[in-house]
């Protein structure tokens, strides 16, 4: 089987490829400015802003599946618009595409989102995911979206790399008590989206850990992980900042995990 990620040289991308070569299958990736390092992988320039490219590398790869892992964060023109060129494309060529959005799609509103709730974005990257979206569940209706939160693993994602620089006073910032999200292992993460891009599985997808937990206090967690003196790590709240976005966005991804053999783990169990 070929597969093609779409913003394979980004963290999850990365790691989504680990997985597709060891089991097997032809993999194919896309890079904005930069080419990922691993070993038999296609590699192919794209920016999903031109829509001629997006359709000529999917055609000239010819996958079975396809997984959209771009993010362009608030660039509509990327993150929104990218979306729909993807889907029209893997539409065109007759393949399977599995999206991943963001808890960014959510207000914070409710206590929980399970994933029947609707979007209810309040920052323009929130609003360009969920545009996103909504273009691949109406230009591809058995084509499958998968909602994930705050990527964490073997430090090397952005949050982590943020709390080892301020836990040793390499950077200024602070770590907010309010704003609260579902971590999730990038490996896990990887494999959930695997079980379902190559399944027949269509539809909203959930897939972020059980645990709830502060920016703050996942960083003492990623600190303590790293050998590092959480005590040291500035703490603030997001309310008393004028920095827009939803600050208490809890996934529930039960019923998606009840579909899965991976297991989601929280991350009080994976950073432990």
């Amino acid at each position: 089987m070929t597969v093609l990620i779409i913003g394979g040289s980004g963290f999850l991308g990365t790691e989504l490829i680990r997985q597709a070569t060891a089991a097997g299958h032809r993999t194919a990736a896309t890079f904005a400015s930069r080419p990922g390092t691993a070993p038999g992988v296609a590699w192919h320039p794209l920016d999903v802003r031109d829509p001629a490219r997006v359709a000529r590398v999917i055609a000239d790869v010819a996958p079975s599946v396809v997984v959209n892992a771009s993010s362009g964060q608030s660039d509509w023109a990327v993150t929104a618009d990218g979306a729909v060129r993807v889907a029209l494309a893997a539409v065109e060529q007759g393949c399977r595409l599995l999206h991943v959005s963001s808890d960014a799609v959510f207000s914070g509103a409710r206590l929980r989102y399970d994933e029947t709730c609707l979007p209810d974005p309040v920052t323009p990257y929130g609003a360009a995911k969920a545009a996103g979206e909504t273009a691949v569940r109406h230009l591809v209706p058995g084509g499958a979206v998968a909602r994930t939160s705050l990527i964490i693993g073997h430090g090397r994602s952005e949050h982590e790399r943020l709390v080892h620089a301020l836990a040793q006073g390499t950077r200024d910032g602070a770590l907010f008590t309010d704003d609260i999200r579902c971590p999730v292992h990038v490996e896990d993460l990887a494999a959930g989206l695997w079980e379902i891009a190559l399944s027949e599985a269509a539809g909203v997808f959930h897939l972020a850990g059980p645990d709830a937990l502060s920016r703050y206090d996942l960083g003492v967690l990623i600190a303590r992980r790293q050998g590092l003196d959480g005590g040291r790590l500035p703490a603030g709240r997001r309310a008393d900042t004028s920095l827009p976005r939803a600050l208490d966005v809890r996934l529930d991804s039960s019923a998606t995990q009840g579909r899965l053999r991976t297991r989601l783990r929280g991350a009080r169990e994976f950073l432990g």
